[in-house]
């Protein structure tokens, strides 16, 4: 609560500051952290000697302290706890009341602690009266104390929009007219300058490859588990890393027309939106609000009609401040750190509080396939021999060629291999075939892999049938070849975790729809989808366009979406949904955009989410009514209902019930348990125990 309207609050300097200093919302966080930790001690330090000279708390207790002066003392110490222990509530209240125009906690514990020191002040000064200055102290230093609580359990904000600016290159390789290259920074080049973009470097812009081709790593902006082939007249994405070739690109975008930073803008705008949400104890303390306003106008209305105005202020005072439960600012926060402690033990880090509590109404969840359903490796699923040669020597022929290369689907390959603890050939004269495969010596025998357009080009014919079987499936096939003679094909894959099955199934028992958003083809898609029973499989799309098909399946809000991811590619999508989680294992821009991380890497741990959530939600509730359910009493007896019969609520009474409260409220917070969670009456145990 009091990290949203201090994040609202420094918003706009953050972002005039630009983009330097790696972890300045992070440091921001964590001066927020002590600012409110000081500010509690010291606050309490000085309500020490509020409370010794408090005429309420001496009649409570039948002694008295007074000497000529106390009463100044009295209002001096109260001033300083009031402007100093108050400010981070005050400030809050105009971030909630101008800027987003919606009460909330900030402004029902303002509305009480302003009430209680004007009204203080004058029963010092000019009228007769009781005097609050020991609410006022408690109730700031108890509010004080929740909050600190509630943000020490979290991470902080998030430098997503910081990790994603580093993924650029700072410098390029520009060349001129006569072929030559100078190091130039990226903010000179312009729509139309020539780059050179060497293997092994990241394509500092957006731009078409004018001469030259090679394996493009788009993984980290698209998903794709596969290097993309690329060859002169297809366009390249700035942030995307060369493999063996060496490119000559024309820059077509630069600055905020590239790719990248239209997915750093698209983060920043759902992260804006994201921001403007309610927490559950924001919204319960806004209705409180409007009740204590409520209750207070109709006290004053009433007294000021049958009593003297000092006794109809006295009332309404006495009003508003019981209509701010100090219990309130103790009961979200301690269910907030026992849950945050929970989540901890159970592989989960949450970072958005005011998102995990939508995971208990979630009807959707959305998966990235590479990295999170699936592991982003590949594995060996087929090999075909063709003709007298056996299948552990086809593999073995391919193992010894593939440990020189260290692509994707070659890693694949030398896993089986060692696996299966073949022995690996001695390879000479080994050449990488861009684009088109790779070829080496084993002894005399020329040894290659190709690809399928690689062997069609070379008019060479293989199983089509069998070959159109396993690409359906999804699998990507290569060609071993001796000689220039075929001697079989290898089918692979990326990996599907064990993990996923059982995630997907118990998600769909529950009624929650499953879908799977990825930049892979359709047809790799299909196949994962179809193996794992999956309600939806959206394919081949972009960062942006994940995002777009969030806000598709959200149904204009009327759907609560969750979307799991890990890479870069996920980022905006992530920001996008109603709660974005983040493999552990994934990029780090993933991880900070999210608001859960999956610190174990296991996407069975979102079970873990959605029970935590709706137990922490339920022991919420429970606390409300604890930390406020009294007022439904003890408002309308300080209101004077049964005045008439001597019944009434004075200062002393409702601190005393307050601070019952408050002691009910911190026991039932640590009585959260994950394994309270039921349905249908049957006990639910955490989907990790198997760990």
């Amino acid at each position: 609560m009091a990290e949203k309207n201090h994040q609202e609050h420094e918003h706009h300097n953050h972002q005039s500051e630009g983009h330097g200093g790696h972890g300045g919302h992070h440091d921001h966080h964590a001066h927020m952290v002590e600012d409110f930790k000081k500010r509690f001690w010291i606050s309490t330090v000085v309500s020490i000697p509020i409370a010794i000279l408090a005429p309420m708390l001496q009649n409570l207790f039948g002694f008295e302290i007074s000497f000529p002066g106390s009463d100044i003392i009295l209002f001096a110490l109260a001033t300083f706890v009031f402007f100093y222990g108050g400010k981070p509530f005050l400030t809050g209240l105009k971030s909630e009341v101008v800027d987003d125009h919606t009460p909330g906690m900030m402004t029902l514990i303002s509305l009480a602690i302003t009430t209680s020191y004007v009204y203080s002040t004058l029963t010092t000064f000019f009228i007769e009266g009781s005097d609050f200055y020991f609410e006022l102290a408690t109730l700031i230093v108890v509010m004080l104390l929740g909050h600190w609580i509630e943000m020490r359990s979290q991470m902080g904000a998030s430098k997503a929009l910081e990790e994603l600016i580093n993924l650029m290159p700072n410098e390029a390789h520009k060349l001129d007219d006569e072929g030559n290259t100078t190091e130039v920074s990226v903010e000179e080049l312009h729509p139309g300058d020539k780059i050179l973009v060497k293997s092994g470097e990241k394509v500092p812009l957006d731009g078409e490859i004018i001469e030259g081709n090679s394996s493009i790593d788009e993984s980290m902006l698209t998903g794709e588990s596969v290097p993309v082939e690329k060859n002169e007249g297809q366009e390249v994405i700035g942030g995307s890393i060369n493999g063996e070739g060496v490119l000559t690109v024309e820059v077509s975008k630069v600055g905020e027309e590239t790719y990248l930073s239209q997915v750093v803008e698209m983060v920043r705008n759902a992260q804006a939106t994201k921001s403007r949400a309610q927490g559950f104890a924001d919204i319960a303390a806004k209705w409180l609000f409007y009740v204590a306003l409520g209750a207070g106008i109709l006290t004053m209305i009433y007294w000021v009609n049958v009593a003297e105005f000092e006794f109809a202020l006295e009332r309404t005072v006495t009003v508003l401040i019981i209509a701010c439960p100090h219990a309130l600012g103790l009961a979200m926060p301690l269910v907030s750190s026992v849950s945050t402690s929970i989540a901890a033990q159970k592989g989960l880090l949450i970072r958005n509080r005011t998102q995990f509590e939508t995971a208990r109404n979630i009807d959707k969840v959305v998966f990235d396939k590479t990295g999170t359903l699936t592991e982003g490796t590949f594995g060996v699923d087929a090999i075909v021999p063709e003709g007298d040669i056996s299948e552990e020597d086809l593999l073995q022929l391919a193992y010894s060629l593939e440990s020189q290369s260290d692509h994707p689907i070659a890693k694949g390959i030398v896993r089986e291999g060692e696996e299966r603890k073949i022995q690996r050939l001695g390879v000479t004269d080994y050449n990488n075939l861009t684009g088109r495969g790779l070829e080496a010596k084993i002894d005399s025998d020329t040894i290659a892999i190709l690809s399928p357009g690689a062997m069609r080009e070379e008019g060479i014919t293989f199983d089509e049938d069998r070959f159109k079987e396993l690409s359906q499936q999804g699998k990507t096939v290569v060609f071993v070849l001796k000689n220039g003679k075929l001697q079989g094909m290898i089918a692979l894959s990326d990996i599907i975790r064990e993990s996923s099955y059982k995630v997907i199934r118990e998600l769909s028992e529950r009624g929650i729809d499953t879908v799977m958003i990825t930049g892979d083809n359709q047809r790799v898609a299909d196949g994962v989808g179809k193996e794992l029973g999956l309600t939806e499989v959206i394919a081949e799309v972009l960062p942006d366009q994940k995002s777009e098909h969030i806000e598709r399946l959200q149904v204009d809000g009327t759907k609560k979406v969750a979307m799991i991811g890990d890479g870069i590619n996920d980022a905006p999508a992530l920001a996008a949904a109603d709660i974005g989680v983040a493999i552990g294992a994934g990029t780090d821009v993933a991880i900070e955009t999210a608001d859960i991380i999956l610190v174990n890497s296991d996407p069975r741990d979102v079970l873990n989410a959605l029970n935590l959530s709706k137990a922490t939600h339920r022991k919420n509730i429970q606390n409300l009514w604890w930390a406020a359910g009294y007022n439904i009493i003890a408002i309308p007896l300080a209101a004077g209902v049964l005045y008439s019969q001597g019944i009434v609520v004075t200062p002393a009474i409702g601190a005393a019930v307050m601070s019952l409260s408050t002691v009910i409220v911190a026991i039932n917070a640590r009585l959260l348990s994950l394994d309270d969670e039921t349905e249908d009456g049957k006990e639910r145990q955490p989907a990790t125990e198997n760990k």
